[in-house]
């Protein structure tokens, strides 16, 4: 009749974008050290420096919201 809840600890949506961001930057970094072709490095140059700034923008949120796991 009753069904006991999970208790999985829920992340923080915020705290799981930074993980994926963290993933997207290493990829990017990746990639970047592994390309010889010359619009290829710039093409991972733009990606490098867009998700740097997105990784930024979320941790200023965290900071900025005081949020925790």
């Amino acid at each position: 009749m009753f069904r006991k809840k999970s208790v999985i600890p829920q992340i923080n949506p915020l705290i799981e974008e930074i993980y994926k961001t963290k993933s997207a930057l290493d990829a990017a970094y990746s990639n970047f050290e592994n390309v010889t072709e010359p619009d290829l490095i710039d093409c991972y140059i733009y990606e490098l420096k867009s998700v740097q700034m997105r990784y930024r923008f979320l941790l200023r949120q965290v900071k900025e919201n005081g949020v925790s796991q």
